[in-house]
């Protein structure tokens, strides 16, 4: 059974201060799929997370939705993908990816449920939708035991 757990943010400045503590809390190896529509939040989600692991330039990760990955250093790798525009065939035959999934930084991927036959079997799964303006409702969902644990000790 999954463990699910919804906060709401109210500003895009929460939504970076929830994910920046978030990321603390992850280890080199973790997965984080992210889900909703365009314009969600999904990408300052991971500005969140890119400060909370020390990027001093935080405010300038964008999506790669053109470049389908982006690689940031600070105190764990990070590895940023955004699957928008690809089918799953397609993410397959573009690049390596079981090397950044299964690698030794924290991976985020964007428009995960494009992807879902190819996702780890443990991740946090993060789903983002609008509820107003600025507020969101973000949900998180453990596919796994790891995050079961992080989603009801630390969220």
């Amino acid at each position: 059974m999954n463990s699910i757990k919804t906060l709401t943010t109210h500003s895009p400045e929460e939504t970076i201060q929830l994910a920046s503590e978030l990321s603390k809390k992850l280890n080199a190896g973790d997965f984080v799929a992210l889900i909703g529509e365009l314009g969600a939040g999904k990408t300052v989600f991971v500005k969140g997370l890119a400060k909370g692991l020390g990027l001093e330039n935080y405010k300038y990760v964008n999506s790669p939705a053109f470049v389908l990955m982006r690689e940031y250093h600070g105190k764990k790798n990070l590895y940023h993908f955004d699957v928008y525009r690809l089918e799953e065939k397609d993410f397959c035959d573009t690049l390596d990816y079981e090397t950044y999934f299964y690698g030794d930084g924290i991976t985020v991927v964007e428009w995960a449920d494009k992807i879902e036959d190819l996702l780890p079997d443990e991740y946090l799964e993060i789903t983002i939708k609008h509820t107003d303006v600025t507020d969101r409702e973000v949900g998180f969902t453990a596919k796994g035991e790891r995050f079961k644990k992080l989603i009801a000790d630390n969220l």
